[in-house]
C-alpha cells in the first residue's frame, strides 16, 4: 500500500514525465534506427573476406540501404576492414551532435549543393547504378552488422576520412586516428565554447 501511494505521488513529477516522453520516443523509433544506439560488444567481427562470406545476407530499412549504398559507392574497392572503417565514420557522425541523427540524413547531407556534399558520390553528377551485385552483397552484410550495433574499434571515433590522393584543409586541424588501406581517418576536435 505504501509503495502504491509513493508511485501515485511520483506520477506527476518532472522525472516521471521525462521518462514517459522518452518511452514514447523510443517505442516510435524504427528498429534499424533503435539498434544503432545499442552497441553490441557481443557481436564479434572479423575483418576478413572469408569471415564475411560466412555471414548471412541481412537487409533492413532505410538506414541499412543508405549505409550499404554509401559503402558501395565510396569504399567497394577497399578491403573488408576499410569498408567497416568507412561505415564507422558514417555511424560516428550519426552519434555526433554536429551531424544529423539518421544514416540517410548523414549520407545525403549537402547533396544538391555544389561542393557541399559530405560523400562525393551523392553530388558527382553521375547516376548511382549498382552494377556489381557481389560487391553490393558484401557491403550489404557490413551495413547490416553495423546497423545492428557491431563494435567500432577501427577508427577510434573518426568522423572524417579522405584518400591519400587529396589533402582537404580540415585534415590539418583534426587529429588522424587511423590509416586503413588508402584512406586516412580523423576525429573532429571537440568544440569548447568560451564566454
Amino acid at each position: 500500500m505504501l509503495l502504491a501511494c509513493a508511485s501515485m505521488a511520483m506520477a506527476d513529477t518532472p522525472v516521471t514525465k521525462l521518462f514517459e516522453n522518452e518511452r514514447r520516443v523510443i517505442t516510435a523509433m524504427p528498429d534499424d534506427r533503435l539498434s544503432s544506439f545499442l552497441k553490441r560488444p557481443d557481436l564479434k567481427v572479423e575483418y576478413s573476406k572469408d569471415w564475411l562470406k560466412r555471414q548471412s545476407l541481412g537487409t533492413g530499412g532505410a538506414d541499412w540501404r543508405c549505409l550499404a549504398e554509401a559503402l558501395y559507392f565510396e569504399a567497394r574497392g577497399e578491403s573488408v576492414k576499410g569498408q567497416f572503417a568507412v561505415a564507422e565514420v558514417i555511424l560516428n557522425r550519426v552519434d555526433s551532435p554536429e551531424y544529423p541523427d539518421a544514416v540517410c540524413a548523414v549520407v545525403h547531407q549537402g547533396t544538391g549543393r555544389k561542393y557541399q556534399c559530405q560523400f562525393t558520390y551523392t553530388c558527382d553528377g553521375y547516376d548511382e547504378v549498382i552494377s556489381e551485385p557481389r560487391a553490393f552483397d558484401q557491403v550489404g552484410k557490413i551495413a547490416y552488422l553495423m546497423v545492428q550495433g557491431a563494435p567500432r574499434p577501427l577508427t577510434k571515433g573518426a568522423t572524417h576520412y579522405h584518400t591519400r590522393a587529396v589533402s582537404p584543409s580540415w585534415s590539418r586541424r583534426f587529429p588522424r586516428t587511423a590509416t586503413i588501406g588508402v584512406p586516412h581517418f580523423y576525429k573532429m576536435t571537440t568544440r569548447v565554447s568560451s564566454n
